[in-house]
């Protein structure tokens, strides 16, 4: 059975991916700091720390060794939300190293069995941030410097028949963004009510343009970024 590694996998958005990749038939194989509350058939569960190098390294040599995956989804990711001034040395590495570093770590340890294999799909789930949000430094640009990784990666790995995308949510009714969005708050409204479409996002929406992107057929399409935002990015600003 083919491998999908998905980090972050505990997680709504992941577990939506995962679950995609499951109805496909291909075997999840997800990292997390904590495991999921429902697992999948045949899915396997590492636990894993991606502010930790050493041991993340450590893992995913391992996930490489024993599953070989030739599709790859970098979701893991924090946030701490904070104005300019406010935005400390620490949390500054603190979320480039979760956001940024594991999708490096990530895609180095599976690239020689997607190298052997002659395919390989790589999905990066970058952010609607990317393009600018307050108090959102050190987070935006985290998803900022995915997308350029995408973008490199895309260059680099098409003549081996490896693709590589990114996915930018908006404002998808997650932990994490509720996290940062309380649901009592006047901007968490503001936000809400800011989105065309009028309402949030959900975890199987962000999933249904990955599984596009990780499909057998979509090798033609590489360097990508698509927005799932309920129409945010076409034009509108100070959501």
């Amino acid at each position: 059975m083919n491998a999908i590694l998905i980090t972050g996998g505990a997680g709504a958005i992941a577990r939506a991916i995962a679950a995609r990749a499951a109805a496909a038939g291909w075997r999840p194989v997800t990292l997390d700091l904590r495991p999921p509350e429902a697992p999948l058939p045949n899915e396997a569960f590492r636990v894993c720390d991606f502010a930790d190098r050493e041991q993340a390294q450590a893992v995913l040599a391992e996930v490489a060794a024993a599953h070989a995956p030739t599709r790859l989804v970098n979701n893991v990711g924090i946030v701490r939300p904070a104005p300019l001034e406010e935005t400390s040395a620490e949390d500054l590495a603190a979320v480039l190293e979760v956001n940024l570093r594991s999708a490096v770590l990530a895609a180095q340890a599976l690239l020689p069995a997607m190298r052997e294999a002659g395919f390989g799909r790589i999905v990066n789930i970058a952010s609607r941030a990317a393009l600018g949000k307050e108090l959102r430094t050190a987070y935006a640009a985290s998803k900022a410097g995915l997308l350029g990784l995408t973008r490199t990666w895309a260059l680099e790995l098409a003549s081996q028949r490896i693709t590589v995308n990114a996915i930018g949510p908006g404002p998808i009714a997650t932990e994490l963004f509720r996290r940062a969005n309380p649901d009592n708050s006047p901007r968490t409204r503001a936000i809400i009510e800011g989105v065309p479409v009028k309402r949030l996002g959900t975890p199987e929406d962000v999933a249904h343009a990955a599984a596009f992107f990780l499909d057998d057929r979509a090798g033609f399409v590489t360097g990508q970024t698509v927005y799932v935002c309920g129409g945010l990015t076409v034009g509108l600003a100070g959501v």
